[in-house]
């Protein structure tokens, strides 16, 4: 159900003028040097935790409070890191993403229902149907090539 949705909205949106959205990613690193990726019930596909910035929120704020709502994931402090500040303008859209990187968190066991798997991997080991936006933004990561601005 949660897919059809998904693809309604998708389709609705295409009718709509192009607004700008402001969205936060988090590219969450554990000891080992893994990656956090998350897999949607509605949507197929590994990706970057976060989501929409909503008005009143800030960057900061919107970034913690989708990280707990799909990982669980607890900041203890602000984080001292933005990969990169990225825009798509594909989908009829003009999104902007900051895309933090956080090496200091806490795990809790909160989860959104609308996150099917919550996992972390090697960035050599990504697993099938990890976006090629997340893709990249782990490369950009990993090897330290500064990063391009479309998503």
């Amino acid at each position: 159900m949660r897919k059809l949705l998904y693809k309604a909205y998708k389709g609705w949106y295409q009718f709509r003028p192009p607004r700008l959205t402001v969205g936060v990613r988090a590219l969450v690193v554990d000891d080992a040097n893994r990656v956090c990726l998350v897999r949607h019930t509605y949507r197929d596909g590994w990706f970057l935790p976060g989501g929409g910035v909503k008005v009143g929120e800030s960057l900061v704020d919107a970034m913690s409070r989708e990280l707990k709502e799909e990982t669980g994931v607890v900041l203890p402090e602000t984080p001292r890191r933005v990969l990169g500040v990225y825009s798509s303008f594909a989908e009829h859209k003009s999104d902007h993403i900051v895309v933090f990187v956080l090496d200091e968190w806490e795990l809790t066991s909160a989860r959104s229902a609308e996150i099917a798997e919550v996992a972390f991997f090697s960035p050599e080991e990504l697993p099938e149907g990890t976006s090629a936006a997340t893709t990249r933004r782990i490369k950009e990561f990993i090897t330290g090539v500064p990063p391009g601005h479309r998503w």
